[in-house]
């Protein structure tokens, strides 16, 4: 529906599982990359009672892009308004809600309201953002109700692990080596070839060539949001075969002893349908996990370590 260039349209979906774990996974934003696709990261800038703003990472018709939001949560009602401060070009105004309604104990509706208006009610803009908002909810729509149908069932699917390294740097020297991340050909060993890009400050799309143990490479792609000089979060969005996802951060804390504490965090979720045919059939999700816990682990640990030796010899 159309009224003086405001766009309104509606998504929904049936979710087999209660009202009140739908409501949850949504209102909870830490839970957003692993849920929806097109999320990178999401970051509270204030919270208060039941209205908070969230700054948003997330791409849209295949370009990475940010804004803040205002939501307003009504746990009783089911029901999460939301509306975003300033809009990224062509979306001069966006909001709406996500209702959540219960068909019966274990079966809920999840609707997803969107208006909306174009920068001077463009009508190519307007059709870029149309695109994007139906893309956009359906894929969200879809990963929502898969994730919380599977939360239960495939618990063993999902975890989570950090690695931490002590050095005897500044925390701008060891963010610097992360962040420069289109230098890693040289520094890095394992990194075949790299391109970054970095059209909006602190938000970079990074693809590269990494080289496995037995020689061989794969190519990953991921999307970054930098946080100088504490913090870089990542969603990967090219996944090599035994993941169905990977988001992340590196973390920079800096001790009162002049040290700093790096570490790398991954959030992974398997992929049990190519486990056969990468691990041979006899192998387990147990497998799988210690797989690929060892291949990130190895990786963060050796880009880590030349962090520590490029920020230590700057001293």
């Amino acid at each position: 529906m159309a009224q003086n260039g405001l766009r309104e349209v509606e998504h929904e979906i049936t979710v087999s599982a209660p009202a009140t774990a739908v409501y949850r996974l949504i209102a909870e934003v830490a839970n957003w990359p692993r849920i929806f696709p097109p999320t990178i990261y999401v970051d509270h800038v204030e919270q208060g009672g039941n209205e908070e703003r969230i700054r948003i990472w997330a791409t849209a018709n295949g370009e990475a892009k940010n804004w803040t939001s205002r939501r307003v949560l009504d746990p009783e009602g089911l029901r999460i308004d939301f509306r975003q401060e300033v809009s990224a070009p062509p979306v001069a105004s966006m909001g709406g809600a996500w209702v959540v309604e219960p068909l019966s104990d274990g079966e809920s509706r999840l609707r997803l309201l969107h208006d909306y208006r174009a920068v001077d009610d463009d009508p190519e803009g307007l059709k870029w953002i149309d695109e994007a908002v139906d893309r956009n909810s359906r894929s969200e729509l879809a990963a929502l109700k898969a994730n919380v149908e599977l939360a239960h069932a495939s618990e063993e699917l999902v975890f989570s692990f950090e690695d931490t390294v002590h050095i005897d740097g500044s925390a701008k020297d060891v963010y610097d080596f992360i962040d420069e991340a289109h230098l890693w050909q040289q520094r890095l060993p394992h990194v075949a070839s790299v391109r970054l890009e970095e059209e909006t400050p602190g938000l970079q799309t990074l693809e590269m060539d990494t080289r496995a143990k037995d020689g061989s490479t794969h190519t990953t792609k991921s999307y970054r949001v930098t946080f100088p000089h504490h913090k870089i979060a990542y969603k990967q969005v090219t996944l090599p075969a035994l993941m169905t996802l990977h988001t992340g951060y590196w973390t920079f804390e800096e001790s009162g002893d002049g040290s700093v504490a790096a570490s790398s965090q991954h959030t992974v979720v398997l992929n049990t349908e190519n486990i056969a045919r990468i691990l041979g059939a006899e192998a387990t999700v147990a497998d799988a996990r210690e797989y690929v816990h060892s291949a990130l682990s190895t990786n963060s640990r050796a880009t880590l370590g030349h962090a520590k030796n490029y920020a230590e010899n700057k001293r």
